[in-house]
């Protein structure tokens, strides 16, 4: 068989393995948003440079706690997860000029405090609303003078 031959052939498998990730990731986050609560949510995992270390992701409610999906991987399960009762937010911000490159366009920036210490989040203003309300939301019998239990 020619060179070109070869070459054409390669060329088909690598469009179709392609266009299988692509429709692998279209399925995933069908299932991940089945059952509602999931939103855009940026993750900034290296803090080494000012404005550098954001990915991006799909956050989910789950139960008690905030899960965090990476846009582009075909795992379905969370990349991170952060209960409820851990996180508390500092403050936020805007992105600054560099970090609005890497984030969604119109993404406000949340500094959370864990007891794994301060993680960066990056969320639209009406998901940061809804992420406002979750964090103050608990079960009925709730008692809020308790300290959040050890994990």
């Amino acid at each position: 068989m020619p060179v070109w031959q070869w070459l054409l052939d390669s060329a088909g498998v690598v469009l179709l393995l392609v266009v299988a990730y692509g429709l692998l990731l279209v399925v995933r986050r069908r299932l991940l948003a089945r059952n509602g609560g999931t939103f855009e949510l940026s993750v900034r995992v290296r803090s080494s440079q000012a404005g550098r270390g954001w990915v991006l992701g799909i956050g989910r409610y789950h139960d008690t706690d905030l899960e965090w999906f990476r846009i582009f991987s075909p795992s379905p399960w969370p990349r991170r997860r952060w209960a409820r009762a851990d996180l508390t937010i500092v403050g936020q911000r805007e992105p600054s000029e560099t970090e609005s490159f890497a984030l969604y366009s119109g993404h406000r920036i949340i500094e959370c405090r864990t007891p794994d210490g301060e993680v960066a989040l990056a969320m639209s203003p009406s998901a940061l609303t809804g992420f406002s309300a979750w964090l103050e939301a608990a079960p009925p019998g709730t008692d809020w003078n308790q300290p959040p239990p050890q994990r």
